[in-house]
């Protein structure tokens, strides 16, 4: 089974042009986001790793990062069209397509990890994206964070066999009662949504082939396609170190609040 392990890299972000190539901590996104794919292939050598973009200032940098670099259509309209267009273009067709997100520099191993086993343990699986708990200082932060940049972070709802029902930029679900719940969990029921997938090279392909969903297009989130069309999506839930939920890159204030975790995780 070939694993391709693909990095959707969009200079032309409408919220945030330029965004793989921002500074974090003098560090370019992308690069943080190379080096997360570098672990894995360190770990698993037969996963091809390379980025998937639409500019050549990208294609530069990717250059100067030593990373294979695959050059899609500016006319792309979500990630998951240009993994597919790269995954074509790899000399080997993948089975298997993991999109890690070129915004998402943070991403531990262990998450990669579980969207592997996810596909090893349920042969029916079709897509697998991971899902985090969020502990209630988390969740306050959330909050704290929305009041600021509404669209940034992403929370899901699962059934007992954690397929997932729906995703939002809303926080979901209500919590009635919550002072109790807060008295005897860690963790709160809310679910943060990590933006990295795994496709079934089929299930990547009927994706792509459907048009934009009503519900798509209010949230600005591809995956609520595919619940429109009744296509499962396997949620996995994972745990990570505290701070690290919100660490995803949607907007310039999200930059700011990268390099404080950073910094108080060196201390």
């Amino acid at each position: 089974m070939t694993i391709a392990l693909i990095i959707p890299a969009r200079y032309a972000s409408t919220r945030f042009p330029g965004k793989p190539l921002a500074l974090i901590a003098g560090e370019t996104m992308l690069s943080r986001v190379v080096h997360v794919g570098r672990q894995v292939q360190n770990k698993y050598p037969d996963i091809i790793l390379a980025v998937a973009t639409e500019d050549h200032r990208i294609e530069t940098h990717c250059n100067e990062l030593g990373v294979r670099c695959i050059m899609t259509l500016d006319t792309c309209h979500t990630g998951s069209d240009r993994l597919l267009e790269a995954a074509l273009k790899l000399e080997e067709t993948p089975d298997i397509i993991i999109g890690l997100q070129g915004d998402a520099p943070f991403t531990p191993l262990h998450v990669i990890e579980a969207l592997l086993l996810a596909f090893d343990q349920k042969p029916d699986a079709q897509i697998v994206t991971p899902v985090i708990p969020l502990r209630w200082a988390e969740l306050d932060t959330l909050r704290e964070q929305k009041k600021v940049t509404p669209f940034s972070g992403t929370t899901a709802i699962m059934n007992k066999d954690n397929q997932a029902l729906w995703f939002s930029k809303n926080i979901l679900p209500a919590i009635r009662k919550e002072e109790t719940l807060r008295q005897t969990d860690e963790f709160s029921p809310v679910y943060q949504h990590l933006g990295l997938y795994g496709y079934r090279l089929e299930t990547l392909k009927r994706f792509v082939s459907l048009e934009q969903g009503h519900y798509e297009t209010l949230e600005g989130l591809e995956q609520l396609r595919l619940i429109e069309n009744n296509i499962p999506i396997t949620a996995v839930p994972v745990e990570v170190d505290l701070g690290l939920a919100q660490a995803g890159i949607d907007s310039p204030e999200d930059i700011e609040r990268a390099e404080k975790m950073l910094k108080a995780r060196s201390l």
